[in-house]
C-alpha cells in the first residue's frame, strides 16, 4: 500500500512540473520525499537517521526541500520538525494530494508546512499515478481499517474503513488493461472486508468474479485479507474465476488462542486452520503465506509452541515473521508481561528455522512441474551474471529461468519446467518451452522507449547518501569550441 502511495506522490509531482532526479542522486535532488510507515520501531530510526545525514547536504544547497509523509508523519506531526527543523513539509495519510501545494507554500513563506488531515479528503485513486510497472498494477478498493488489534497503530493513522464504489474499481482496472497491464493486485488494509461500508457481505467475492469478465486481464491477486472476514463465497470465487491466482496471504499473527484474544484478533486456531483446509480443498496447488508476531506481551512458551503447531499444520509457502515491536499509542504497549529481548530472539530464530525447512520442502514439490511465468523486471539481482531471467508463477513463486535466444520482455509469458528448488526461489535450468509475447510486453517496450530519453524513476524511498557518479563528458555543442 505504501508503494502504491509512492506511485501517486510521483504522479502528483510530475503533474506539477517536477522531473525525475537522475538515478543515484537523491542527496543532490531539489526535492526528497520520504513516504513512511509506523508499524515497527525501526521505521522511526531509519527516518531520523536519514534526515540527519541529509542535513549538511541541504545546508549546502539553498532551495533544496525535504518532505515527510505517510503514517509516521500522521503519528508524529510536529515532532518531526522539532527533531529535524530542516524538514520543509510534513503531510499525513489523508492528504497526500496536497504535497505539491505544500512544497510551494514552504518555498514562498520560507517556513515549514505541517498539514495533517484527520479524515480522508478524496479517495487516493483519483490522484495521478506514476506506476512503477508497465505490466502490473496496484488497485485500491478500500482505505482504513475497522479492526482494533491491540498491537497495531494503523487504524488510528489510516482511519475507519472506507470502500470504493465497485463501478469505479472496475473502470480503473479496465483502463489499466487498456494501457497494457495484465496483472492487478487489489489492495485494502483488510481487503476482504470490502462491502462492510456499503452493506454487502459478499461484495468482495462479487468483485473477484467481475474481474474474471475483463478481457485481457490475465492475473488477479489481492492483499491482505483477515481471517474473520474470509468467507466460503470468497474461496469459491477464487477457485471458480480462472484469472484469480491460486495464491493467498492470510495473516496468522499467533497460533495461541490466549494470545489471539489478547491481540483482539476475532478468530481462534481452529477457525484459522479450517480456512486453510477449505482453501486447499478448493485449490490444491494454492500457495499460502502469512504474517506472524513472536514475543507478544504475555506469550508463554506453551503459547509459542501453539504457533509452531499451526506453522507445521498449515505448511506455509513462506512467512513474514516479526519480533513484537512496542508501538506507543497501542494497548499492547502498556500490557503486563513484556517479553525479554533474548527470549523473543530465541523464539524468533526457532520459528524462522522451522519455516525455512517447510518452505524448502514445499518448493521441492514444484520440481518437475511445467509452469507459465509472467516475466518480471528487477526480480533477479544476479540474472545478468547467471544469464537468466526471472518471472512469477501463477502462485507467485519466484522462478529464475535460462534466458532464451529470442527476445523476452517483462510482461511476456514463458513456459518452463522446474528443475531445482531453494527455500525462497525455484530454478528452470533447461530451455524455455514456449514464449508468448503479450500486450503487457508491448506496453513495457513502449514505456521503455519513451523513458530512454529522460532520467529513470522518481525516487521516493530512502536516499542513497554519497558522492554521485560523475557526469558524462560533454561532446559537441559548446564543448566543441
Amino acid at each position: 500500500m505504501n508503494v502504491h502511495d509512492s506511485e501517486r506522490l510521483s504522479g502528483l509531482l510530475e503533474e506539477a512540473g517536477y522531473v525525475p532526479a537522475p538515478e543515484g542522486s537523491d542527496g543532490d535532488a531539489d526535492v526528497v520525499v520520504f513516504n513512511t510507515c509506523a508499524v515497527r520501531e525501526n521505521a522511526d530510526n531509519r527516518l531520523y537517521g536519514n534526515l540527519g545525514r541529509l542535513a549538511p547536504r541541504k545546508a549546502s544547497r539553498p532551495g533544496m526541500q525535504i518532505a515527510v509523509g505517510g503514517c509516521l508523519a500522521q503519528k508524529d506531526r510536529d515532532t518531526i520538525v522539532k527533531k529535524a527543523p530542516w524538514v520543509d513539509v510534513v503531510f499525513g495519510t489523508h492528504n497526500i494530494g496536497k504535497l505539491p501545494v505544500l512544497l510551494e507554500r514552504a518555498r514562498v513563506q520560507e517556513e515549514a508546512q505541517v498539514e495533517i488531515a484527520e479524515s480522508l479528503e478524496a479517495f487516493p485513486s483519483t490522484l495521478p499515478t506514476r506506476r512503477e510497472s508497465a505490466y502490473a498494477a496496484w488497485v485500491s478498493i478500500s482505505v482504513g481499517c475497522n479492526n482494533t488489534c491491540t498491537f497495531c497503530i494503523v487504524p488510528a493513522l489510516r482511519g475507519k474503513e472506507k470502500d470504493r464504489r465497485t463501478g469505479d474499481i472496475l473502470a480503473e482496472i479496465e483502463a489499466l488493461v487498456g494501457e497494457g497491464v495484465s496483472e492487478i493486485t487489489l489492495l485494502g488494509q483488510n481487503v476482504n472486508a470490502y462491502g462492510s461500508d456499503i452493506g454487502d457481505r459478499e461484495a468482495f467475492s462479487k468483485l473477484l468474479r467481475a474481474c474474471g469478465t475483463i478481457e485481457g486481464l490475465e492475473r488477479v491477486r489481492f492483499t491482505s485479507p483477515h481471517p474473520r472476514d474470509f468467507t466460503d463465497d470468497v474461496i469459491a470465487a477464487m477457485a471458480e474465476t480462472p484469472n484469480v491466482m491460486p495464491q493467498l496471504h492470510m495473516p496468522l499473527q499467533s497460533g495461541s488462542d490466549t494470545v489471539l484474544k489478547a491481540m483482539r484478533r476475532s478468530y481462534r486456531q481452529d477457525r484459522y486452520l479450517g480456512i486453510i483446509e477449505k482453501v486447499r480443498a478448493a485449490m490444491p496447488d494454492a500457495a499460502i503465506s502469512t504474517d506472524i508476531i513472536v514475543g507478544f506481551p504475555g506469550e508463554t512458551e506453551e503459547d509459542f509452541e501453539q504457533t509452531m503447531h499451526v506453522v507445521r499444520e498449515a505448511r506455509f509457502t513462506n512467512a513474514f515473521t516479526f519480533q513484537y515491536s512496542k508501538r506507543p499509542g497501542t494497548p499492547a504497549a502498556t500490557m503486563d508481561g513484556q517479553i525479554p529481548k533474548e527470549v523473543v530472539q530465541s523464539r524468533y530464530e526457532r520459528l524462522v528455522a522451522l519455516q525455512e525447512e517447510i518452505s524448502w520442502d514445499e518448493n521441492k514439490k514444484q520440481v518437475g512441474r511445467t509452469l507459465e511465468l509472467m516475466v518480471a523486471e528487477g526480480e533477479g539481482r544476479k540474472d545478468g551474471a547467471t544469464h537468466r531471467l526471472s518471472g512469477r508463477a501463477p502462485d507467485n513463486r519466484l522462478v529464475h529461468f535460462t534466458k532464451p535466444d529470442q527476445e523476452v520482455r517483462p510482461g511476456d509469458v514463458v513456459t518452463v519446467e522446474i528443475t531445482y528448488a531453494a527455500p525462497h526461489h525455484l530454478l528452470a535450468e533447461g530451455a524455455v518451452l514456449d514464449v508468448r509475447r503479450t500486450r503487457a510486453g508491448d506496453a513495457w517496450e513502449k514505456r521503455n522507449a519513451q523513458e530512454a530519453a529522460k532520467p529513470a524513476g522518481v525516487m521516493l524511498g530512502l536516499p542513497q547518501i554519497g558522492v554521485p557518479a560523475p557526469l558524462p563528458v560533454a561532446t559537441g555543442g559548446c564543448a566543441a569550441h
